[in-house]
């Protein structure tokens, strides 16, 4: 690990540069040189070697992974998606299904009391990214 006071060589910023063109992660070139990550992250920030192709911690050659959409974008899609009469009036429920049914396909909106005999959830199909069906997104973030 680093010491502190042999500092940043010519030789360690050579190997540095070196492992950012081959495109190694800061772990990976922080072993080679015997500093710490973080060491070697400052560095990299510090000459600018940063090329915006990627993060120095991740590679180069790994594929860009799509990111799923925040809550905030999909409730959005969801507003646009509202028919005219505002929210909709009733919500089929057909789909109704216990705590031990309840599975990632299930709408988990709770029907009852849970202190009750007949207590069930939903069950309907789950917007991507919510744990509610449409119609109970919309009652459960007030839009």
């Amino acid at each position: 690990m680093f010491v502190n006071g042999t500092g940043w060589t010519e030789e360690r910023i050579e190997l540095l540069k070196s492992g950012v063109g081959r495109g190694l992660s800061a772990a990976q070139i922080a072993r080679e040189i015997g500093v710490s990550r973080n060491a070697v992250i400052g560095k990299i920030s510090r000459l600018k070697l940063n090329t915006g192709s990627g993060s120095c911690s991740g590679g180069n050659n790994r594929s860009k992974v799509q990111r799923r959409a925040s809550q905030n974008q999909i409730l959005r899609a969801l507003r646009t998606e509202v028919q005219p009469g505002g929210a909709e009036k009733t919500i089929h429920n057909g789909h109704r299904c216990s705590l031990l049914e309840l599975t990632e396909e299930n709408c988990r909106w709770p029907i009852g009391s849970p202190t009750d005999v007949d207590f069930w959830f939903c069950g309907n199909k789950p917007v991507d990214g919510l744990p509610y069906c449409a119609g109970h997104a919309r009652l459960a973030y007030h839009f």
